[in-house]
């Protein structure tokens, strides 16, 4: 069974494309995530954890985690059972892909395998105000 928490090879060789032109732009991710129980979402000291862990990394890459807000229900769709929606903004593809590489990455996808249960990630331009950091 496939892991629904990491990205396929179709996925990161699309990603690799688009790093590799000189048009590499930036852009967001919408981490859609179930967390497991044990982690007590939000107050938990292991999510804290997690949380510190992302914005230190995606920090160290350039990137910004822009918000992050609890899921109060769903209107059209199955994802009542998802815990929060998270905004992270990326400078470029090249720098999404040296995530794994950056200051505490390796705790922080220790983190992301002990937390989360399920994910759902998904691209976003982020060509709108509203999605980019404050003063970029």
């Amino acid at each position: 069974m496939a892991n629904d928490n990491t990205s396929n090879d179709d996925q990161i060789s699309r990603l690799k494309s688009l790093a590799s032109l000189s048009s590499d732009s930036s852009f967001v991710m919408l981490n859609i995530n179930r967390y497991k129980p044990e982690v007590n979402f939000p107050d938990g000291e292991t999510y804290g954890a997690y949380m510190s862990a992302i914005e230190h990394s995606v920090g160290a890459i350039g990137g910004s985690v822009l918000w992050r807000v609890p899921v109060h229900g769903c209107v059209v769709g199955d994802l009542e059972e998802f815990d929060e929606v998270m905004a992270v903004w990326y400078p470029s593809h090249q720098a999404f892909l040296d995530l794994p590489d950056a200051d505490r990455a390796r705790e922080m996808f220790r983190y992301r395998r002990v937390c989360v249960e399920k994910a759902h990630i998904v691209e976003l331009s982020d060509q709108s105000p509203s999605l980019r950091p404050f003063g970029s």
